[in-house]
């Protein structure tokens, strides 16, 4: 039955970005962020542990752009990386955090309330409608949806039923959920199958030199109680609630 929902989540993806390609009103600009996967050939263990050598060798990014950031305490540094293979995306998140907190345990909920990593990925260099989200909380629980833009009458559409299999690690520097001390910080790893775009990567298939639209982002919860979180971003987006407009997303490019 999960299968036959993922092939029709696909299907309305594959349906969406042929619409948006031939729809498209902004083309590729010569401004866009640029930022490297680099490709690996050794053997990834997703544990949130940065020991294969192959994560030294790529680039570092950072998350310099801060949203709903009210306190000193709330602007805390993210560095970021990427690596694939002919199997897996593979993504690397280092937060540093005084307050380590997450609440929420069920899967397609809102650990975007919470201390989250994520990534929004459309598989073409174009600027378009339609964008694969992952957004896993220090939990590992994952809300995981495909969002599509003014899918009917200028209001957005959100696929839940799309919920692939793909590998979480996270370590933990600190006590959850306690903030009557101060954490180091936590660190997440994504493993994403390649064929979790199987359908769609047509377009613009995995390759050395193949470049996406995409953003990395950090949610920061930093009190117990509420919903108050900032947000960060590896491109400027001006505002937390733009987060989903494809048009500010940077590229991707897989690299050697």
């Amino acid at each position: 039955m999960k299968n036959s929902i993922n092939q029709l989540t696909l299907l309305i993806i594959a349906f969406s970005l042929l619409v948006s390609c031939n729809n498209k009103k902004e083309t590729v600009k010569e401004d866009i962020s640029l930022f490297k996967a680099t490709n690996t050939k050794a053997l990834i263990t997703v544990d949130g542990i940065m020991n294969e050598k192959d994560w030294k060798k790529a680039p570092v990014y950072t998350f310099d752009y801060f949203y709903e950031n009210e306190k000193k305490t709330d602007v805390q540094k993210t560095s970021y990386r990427m690596l694939w293979d002919d199997k897996n995306m593979y993504l690397f998140f280092q937060c540093e955090d005084q307050f380590i907190n997450a609440r929420e345990t069920v899967r397609d909920g809102a650990p975007f309330l919470d201390d989250c990593a994520e990534i929004f990925l459309a598989p073409v260099p174009e600027t378009i409608s339609t964008h694969f989200c992952f957004e896993v909380n220090v939990l590992k629980t994952p809300n995981d949806i495909v969002y599509l833009d003014n899918f009917y009458n200028n209001t957005k559409g959100v696929v839940k039923a799309f919920s692939p299999d793909y590998e979480i690690g996270v370590q933990i520097n600190g006590t959850l959920n306690d903030n009557t001390d101060i954490d180091k910080g936590w660190t997440m790893e994504y493993a994403i199958p390649l064929n979790t775009f199987r359908g769609v990567d047509t377009f613009h298939p995995i390759a050395e030199g193949t470049k996406w639209r995409f953003l990395a982002l950090r949610q920061d919860r930093n009190e117990v109680d509420g919903e108050r979180r900032i947000t960060s971003t590896i491109v400027p987006v001006f505002d937390q609630k733009r987060v989903h407009e494809a048009g500010l997303f940077g590229m991707l490019e897989f690299s050697k």
